[in-house]
């Protein structure tokens, strides 16, 4: 709760509205928390002033809202919310693809990381040539095949998984791929979020 928030003077304005990221003092009541006090860091202005920027941060806030729960430790989630959210106000990133990585990152971290260094079912090393929904990770030619809930994925979509779910947060949208390399992570972060969530966002 943060009381007078809503009237145009207040100190607790800022600090309330939708992606706001603050330094927020809080007080525990009986029931829920008040705000006695905030500090705005990034208010993310450049979100506000973009139509197609806004509909794809309310997008991935829907998702983060699903994912976490009160009092959770969730600083990495956080730390890739944010990440997120600049890379969409302050770069010409194309949105779609941005979100695609956002997708697979989010789900890695809140525990569905899928195997990206062998075959999910036999091990092997090489021919990883399918990704499976259902086993979570890669498969090769032979495993594949008897999986139908798995598709067949290029090695350029292959390197991009991994480079995903393993890189370094500060260089997690650093790089480029294939349009047709594009669609076909998007169709993989879309069918492994409702998959692991049980549930379709529909921007």
């Amino acid at each position: 709760m943060a009381k007078g928030s809503r009237r145009p003077k207040s100190l607790l304005l800022a600090g309330t509205q939708f992606l706001c990221f603050a330094d927020y003092m809080l007080y525990k009541g009986s029931n829920m928390y008040s705000m006695n006090s905030c500090e705005t860091i990034e208010v993310f202005y450049d979100l506000r002033t973009d139509l197609d920027k806004l509909r794809y941060a309310s997008y991935i806030t829907k998702i983060i809202n699903d994912v976490t729960t009160e009092n959770q430790n969730s600083y990495k989630i956080l730390q890739l919310f944010l990440n997120t959210l600049y890379v969409f106000a302050k770069t010409d990133k194309d949105l779609e693809f941005v979100t695609t990585i956002f997708r697979l990152r989010l789900l890695s971290t809140i525990g569905f990381k899928p195997i990206v260094e062998n075959c999910q079912n036999c091990t092997e090393k090489e021919q990883l040539t399918c990704f499976s929904f259902r086993d979570s990770g890669f498969k090769c030619k032979a495993c594949g095949k008897q999986d139908k809930g798995s598709i067949d994925i290029s090695e350029t979509t292959k390197d991009a998984i991994k480079y995903i779910i393993l890189a370094d947060p500060k260089g997690l949208y650093s790089f480029e791929i294939p349009e047709d390399s594009r669609k076909e992570l998007e169709i993989v972060s879309k069918l492994y979020l409702t998959e692991k969530l049980e549930r379709e966002y529909k921007m």
